[in-house]
């Protein structure tokens, strides 16, 4: 999965002759998952068509601030497409467009779009061999760079004018690549290794009937996800779930039991930076499991039961540098209880969940928690999605480590 999957890019094209590679651009960024909004200025349409560029990103082209073959249609609202975007490429940036953009001349959509956003900018200049090196075109470079903007540089190669050297604008792939790395380099969590539990743990009574619980295993799922949308390398170790997550650094590995679930913990824990417990493991196991399926003879039936081991107190016992953050599902004196698992299992901060929040628990779309610190520092959060929920639990170990 690309870095790009699912960012909202705005990509502005201007009046030069490299404007034709911008189909080849934006076909290569939807193809990285992204969702692409094209902007024009008015010259950029001599050299490629707004219908081209239309087809490719599946959304219309906008290259004025209205429609004037419709008198009642609304205004294209540069405000609002720059607070669309999570980045803004300007792939041809011309001299006279990078001119503009330093000076504020925003006698088009495009440079006034430019004006508004408060995404990451990249500008890929694009002019022939003389005008690159000219010194007001270098000083334009300087100054953008000052503004946060950053520069994808162009490539030598054979220019419109036909002579051969630096000024040609970089190839699509190359784009896409170097937004890759430069979007990789500063992703919060680069660099971490994140351990997840997800899922439910089944303890066999027979080799037909278990002993389980009804989590979904989504929480753990969302989490992972997102710690790994940021960079960390992840792995989810899932109990019986029919989810599933498919992420370049994502290692998901599957177990049944409650010990199998021990056990994959304490073979990775030590290599770990961050330890995320949210499976809903089983306290207890039939003592004996039965080699073959039990047969209904008796009007009653009774199993012992033994307890299983505690994988998050386990792992608190032996950490050392490792960030280590546990789940509490209660339903009475929350709060003290989850003090008291802390104290206990060694954590440095644990997510509380009560029973009695409406929208919470298990098999449910929404989560309401409480974050609470090893210093016992509570922090409620309001009721919101499991995917905003994990998000919550990743900026907290980003809060960590940039404290």
């Amino acid at each position: 999965m690309s870095v790009l999957s699912g960012k909202k890019i705005i990509l502005g094209v201007s009046g030069g002759i490299a404007a034709y590679k911008t189909a080849t651009l934006v076909r290569l960024l939807i193809k990285a998952g992204a969702q692409v909004q094209v902007i024009m200025t008015p010259a950029s349409k001599d050299f490629v068509t707004p219908l081209t560029l239309s087809t490719l990103s599946k959304n219309p082209v906008y290259s004025s601030f209205f429609n004037e073959e419709d008198e009642n249609a609304l205004w294209n609202n540069h405000v609002d497409l720059a607070l669309w975007a999570d980045l803004m490429i300007i792939a041809p940036a011309t001299a006279n467009t990078l001119s503009k953009m330093v000076s504020g001349n925003s006698d088009n959509l495009l440079l006034a779009t430019y004006l508004s956003a408060k995404c990451p900018v990249y500008f890929a200049p694009a002019m022939d061999l003389d005008m690159y090196k000219h010194a007001s075109t270098l000083a334009n470079f300087h100054v953008l760079k000052e503004f946060g903007d950053t520069i994808i540089p162009a490539e030598n190669g054979e220019l419109a004018s036909g002579l051969s050297g630096e000024g040609r604008m970089a190839e699509p792939e190359n784009i896409v690549a170097f937004l890759e790395r430069d979007l990789e380099s500063k992703l919060p969590l680069r660099g971490k290794k994140v351990l997840v539990t997800a899922g439910p743990t089944y303890e066999a009574i027979d080799p037909v009937r278990f002993i389980g619980n009804h989590s979904s295993g989504k929480m753990g799922y969302d989490i992972a996800k997102a710690a790994a949308n940021l960079g960390a390398e992840v792995i989810l170790v899932s109990g019986p779930t029919h989810l599933d997550l498919k992420h370049p650094l994502v290692q998901l590995e599957r177990v049944t039991s409650a010990q199998e679930m021990y056990d994959a913990c304490h073979r990775y824990f030590n290599a770990v930076d961050v330890a995320v417990s949210a499976a809903a493991v089983a306290d207890y196991r039939p003592k004996n499991v039965a080699s073959q399926k039990i047969k209904k003879n008796e009007a009653t039936f009774s199993i012992e039961l033994e307890k299983t081991k505690d994988i998050l107190a386990s792992l608190g016992e032996i950490k050392t540098r490792q960030f280590l953050i546990g789940f509490a599902l209660e339903t009475e004196n929350e709060i003290e209880h989850a003090k008291q698992k802390i104290q206990k299992k060694n954590l440095d901060l644990i997510v509380l969940n009560s029973l009695n929040d409406s929208g919470a628990g298990f098999g449910k779309p929404t989560n309401k928690v409480t974050f609470i610190d090893k210093n016992f520092l509570v922090e409620p959060m309001e009721l919101k999605s499991k995917e905003a929920v994990a998000q919550d639990i990743v900026n907290k170990i980003i809060a960590h480590y940039h404290a």
